[in-house]
C-alpha cells in the first residue's frame, strides 16, 4: 500500500508539468502580440508622411490626427497585452515548475518578473490589466463626441474612478504612504 501511495504521489507531483503547455502557449501568444504591435507601429510611422501633405484640409487633418492617436493607443494596448502574457508565462513556470535562477541572480531583472506566490502573480497581472483598461478608456474617450455637458461630466467621472483605482492599487501594494 505504501508503494502504491508513493507511485501515486509521484505521478501527482509530475502532473504539474502539464502547465508547460500554458507557459509555451502564453509565450507564443506574447511574441505574437509584440510582433503585431511592432508591425502596427511600423506602418503607423510610415503613414505619418501623409500628415505633412499640403493637400490635407484642416478637418481632414483633425480626423487623421484623431485616427493616429487611436492607433497609438491600440499599439500600446497590444504591447500591454503581450506583457500580461509574458508575466503570466513566467509566473506559471515559477509557481509550478521551477524557480528561474537567472532572473533571481540578475541585477537587471525587474521584480515584476520574479514571482514567488499566486498572490504575486495575481497582483502583477491585475496592475497590467488595469493599465490595459485605462488605455481602452482613453481610446474611447478620444473618439467620444461631447454633445452635452453631461457627456463631459461622464468623462470626468470615469477619469476620477480611474484615479481612485490607481490610488487603491498603489496603496495596497505598499508603495505609497498616505499623507499625514
Amino acid at each position: 500500500m505504501k508503494k502504491l501511495e508513493h507511485l501515486f504521489e509521484g505521478a501527482l507531483w509530475q502532473s504539474r508539468f502539464v502547465v508547460l503547455f500554458a507557459v509555451i502557449a502564453s509565450l507564443a501568444t506574447a511574441f505574437v502580440m509584440f510582433f503585431v504591435a511592432t508591425v502596427d507601429a511600423w506602418f503607423l510611422v510610415g503613414h505619418m508622411v501623409d500628415y505633412t501633405s499640403p493637400e490635407l484640409t484642416g478637418e481632414a487633418r483633425a480626423v487623421f490626427r484623431s485616427n493616429t492617436v487611436t492607433h497609438v493607443v491600440e499599439i500600446i494596448d497590444g504591447y500591454l497585452l503581450g506583457t500580461v502574457l509574458l508575466i503570466f508565462a513566467l509566473g506559471l513556470y515559477e509557481l509550478f515548475i521551477s524557480r528561474i535562477e537567472q532572473a533571481e541572480a540578475s541585477e537587471t531583472a525587474s521584480s515584476v518578473l520574479i514571482i514567488h506566490s499566486l498572490d504575486d502573480l495575481k497582483g502583477r497581472l491585475a496592475k497590467v490589466i488595469l493599465m490595459i483598461l485605462i488605455v481602452k478608456y482613453f481610446e474611447h474617450a478620444v473618439s467620444m463626441d461631447f454633445a452635452t455637458p453631461m457627456d463631459l461630466l461622464y468623462l470626468a467621472g470615469g477619469i476620477a474612478l480611474i484615479g481612485v483605482a490607481l490610488f487603491l492599487t498603489h496603496e495596497k501594494s505598499g508603495h505609497g504612504s498616505p499623507a499625514k
